[in-house]
């Protein structure tokens, strides 16, 4: 394996942290980017922002003082230099270690491939900088050597070995986001090939395995760049995931509570249990056979038996298993039909609350899951029998990897046990802080469980931990009726528990008074309102038409967006304008390049990913069009058990929920400094709800025209073509 996977040698010694921490000068670091600055020096087109000073010293006060920040940061500002450029002076002075957390992997690779490395040129001094991501997305060497040995078993197997014997030696790094994974069944192989289980790197590959180069590249690190699961799993396994650190940056921190949420929510269906089964009742393959071909081979045959022994009453245990989970999940799939069609059929989620569970039927279900997580539990104990056995042989006969494969077996025990232990939380035995309900999506039944509060935990684990804290995003503060409709980071602060962070508000450079028409319609219909649909369909037709594409819609549901894109795409396509619609099959990233590429004659429909995270600057998008205040859909799980905790849900959590993404959602039009456009409410609630006005108020100061939406066409061509003088 060592020919296959020969990484470059990990440069630097591990971080030893001075006792006291110096001091940065907050003069010095902020001359970086100041006229003249080292920035200005290496990058010709860098533009001075007083903005971004403004945020630099807030984040340089905070490192200096051992303190904890929200930072709201416009667009444009140059955050991201905000915050790395005190790290980096921060990290250097004192050989300290800051991590670097984000929500999405395009920022993740932007700090690491652009920003980054653009720092490193500008810098009296050199960092060292890293990524690390979560174990599944390195390659475990030692069961790609298994499966190397046991050939691949079916054409996805193939397919994807054929493939990893090619990057193998190329790749320095191990890490799947340069493998290209096509099919689910070949994502699926890649599952039994990572580290995300079974990796034991201190006692397998060592410096040839792709996690333990990881590792290492993190322990010598000045700025370590990770995502928020990582980051909360770190807190989850008692800090043993990452090096140790104090230090914290949480880039997209209006993401935190969410990503949080998903990083200790737990789910299986019926394929994963399956799976695990299947594994166990062919022994004669996986890993089962492995340890069987691996003692057989040292072992006297005596005691191979025994292991033999337990290995078939697992298999016995799994056979039975099978069959009691057809059992289970026709019991569930009966119950949910049932109560499906006695209170809504167009359900596809199902919370399961106590009086869920009091509903008739449901005690079949409970009945048919204790008989499965009897044989569950048997088979955890089967591996933890054979763990314990083969301790004890590798201590008297030379078992070739035979630790390795004994800590493998512990953790699919545990791993099994953890699966059985939540799925009896889920249908037995529910705990009052968390969150469980029952997906159905083309006849597929998963069942979930989420924490029902995060904010003592994030309270716990980094305002308490962690002498510097910096939160940051461009949307962190939300209107708040009991400041006069002043934005405030009181919202944020309470779901964080945040209570005593201090907080920085600083301005977008951008000049949204002469660049952004904000459009109120003024006669389109509520949206639950006869001719709300067709009026909308029109006014995209009239703009798209007007502007030869162009234009962007944010939609909040699937169903709404894809009705849309049927009735505007004949009258378009009559017009030479393409409709690109995320409903359509197309990845997110996929329908964005095509937009850029296609520069004009384009209009583009998005849900929720598009509200955020999306830059297209210039005139390739000059209009947006914003279908519906994003409200979370009242019945879904989470949303609706967090409103039960509040006295006025709406006012208190849905609206600055939704005021957050209708903020990022607005922030899709302007990127440059030169950008220029309109923005479209299309939601006549703006201006007639009493709660309206809270989401105006949340954007920045534009040019404010409320006007019929027949106009909505003829009047963007004005704005665009006005006299700028």
């Amino acid at each position: 394996m060592a020919r296959l996977f020969n990484p470059p040698p990990v440069e630097g010694r591990p971080l030893v942290p001075e006792e006291r921490p110096h001091s940065i000068d907050p003069e010095l670091v902020a001359s970086m980017i100041m006229p003249g600055g080292n920035f200005s020096q290496a990058f010709p087109g860098f533009e001075y922002r007083p903005q971004q000073v403004e945020m630099l010293q807030a984040v340089v006060d905070a490192f200096n003082n051992g303190s904890h920040v929200m930072v709201e940061a416009g667009t444009g500002t140059g955050k991201s230099m905000g915050y790395l450029i005190p790290a980096a002076f921060w990290a250097y002075e004192n050989d300290r270690r800051v991590v670097i957390s984000t929500n999405t992997i395009n920022l993740q690779d932007q700090l690491i491939h652009k920003d980054i490395p653009e720092l490193q040129k500008v810098l009296p001094f050199e960092i060292r900088a890293a990524v690390r991501k979560g174990r599944s997305n390195y390659l475990c060497t030692r069961l790609f050597q298994q499966m190397r040995h046991s050939g691949p078993r079916d054409a996805d197997e193939m397919a994807v070995f054929a493939r990893i014997l090619q990057w193998l030696p190329k790749t320095k790094t191990g890490d799947v986001a340069e493998l290209t994974l096509r099919t689910p069944g070949e994502k699926l192989v890649w599952s039994r090939l990572n580290a995300e289980n079974s990796c034991t790197s201190d006692l397998c590959a060592g410096e040839n395995c792709p996690l333990h180069v990881a590792r290492r590249q993190s322990e010598v690190a000045h700025l370590l760049v990770v995502n928020h699961s990582l980051l909360l799993s770190n807190i989850a396994a008692e800090n043993l995931v990452l090096p140790e650190f104090v230090d914290v940056v949480i880039d997209e921190a209006h993401h935190l509570e969410s990503a949080v949420t998903d990083g200790l929510s737990f789910r299986a269906d019926k394929r994963f249990l399956e799976t695990v089964l299947d594994e166990v009742v062919k022994p004669q393959s996986g890993l089962l056979g492995d340890m069987m071909t691996r003692i057989q081979a040292s072992v006297p045959p005596g005691m191979v038996e025994k292991m033999a022994g337990v290995v078939e009453k697992m298999r016995q245990e799994a056979n039975l298993g099978l069959v009691r989970l057809n059992e289970f999940f026709e019991a569930l799939d009966y119950f949910l039909q049932e109560f499906v069609n006695r209170r809504s059929p167009f359900a596809d989620q199902i919370r399961l609350t106590s009086a869920t569970r009091a509903q008739p039927g449901f005690d079949e279900v409970a009945l048919s899951w204790d008989n499965l997580s009897k044989h569950l539990y048997a088979i955890g104990q089967g591996f933890e029998k054979l763990a314990k056995g083969l301790q004890e042989l590798s201590e008297q006969y030379d078992v070739d990897e035979g630790d390795d494969l004994m800590l493998a077996l512990k953790n699919n025990g545990r791993l099994l046990e953890e699966t059985r232990a939540n799925l009896d939380a889920i249908i037995l035995e529910p705990d009052n802080d968390t969150i469980y309900w029952v997906e159905f999506f083309r006849e597929r039944i998963s069942l979930h469980a989420a924490p029902l509060h995060v904010g003592e935990l994030v309270e716990k684990n980094i305002f308490h931990a962690m002498e510097t804290v910096v939160m940051t995003s461009a949307t962190m503060r939300t209107a708040n009726p009991a400041s006069d409709g002043e934005p405030t980071f009181d919202y944020i602060k309470q779901r964080l528990h945040g209570y005593d962070v201090d907080e920085v508000a600083v301005g977008s450079p951008f000049d949204y008074k002469n660049s952004t028409l904000l459009y109120l319609a003024t006669d389109i219909p509520e949206p639950n309102q006869p001719n709300y649909q067709r009026m909308l369909e029109h006014a995209i037709i009239d703009v798209a038409r007007t502007l030869n594409g162009r234009t962007m819609v944010l939609f909040t549901s699937y169903g709404q967006l894809s009705q849309t894109a049927k009735a505007i795409e004949g009258p378009l396509v009559d017009a030479g304008i393409v409709t690109l619609a995320q409903s359509s099959g197309s990845s997110r990233q996929m329908l964005l390049n095509e937009f850029k590429d296609l520069g004009s004659n384009t209009v583009l429909l998005g849900t929720r990913s598009f509200w955020e995270g999306v830059d297209v600057p210039g005139v390739a998008l000059q209009a947006l069009i914003i279908a519906k205040i994003p409200f979370d859909v009242p019945s879904d799980p989470i949303f609706a058990a967090r409103s039960e905790t509040f006295d006025n849900a709406f006012f208190e959590y849905a609206i600055p929920e939704a005021v957050l993404r209708f903020r990022q959602g607005f922030g899709r039009l302007i990127r440059r400094q030169s950008d220029e456009g309109v923005v479209a409410i299309l939601d006549k609630r703006v201006l007639t709800k009493r709660y309206g006005q809270l989401f105006l108020d949340a954007l920045p100061a534009c040019t404010v025209l409320r006007q019929r939406t027949s106009r909505l066409g003829e009047l963007t061509w004005r704005w665009l073509h006005r006299d700028k003088k």
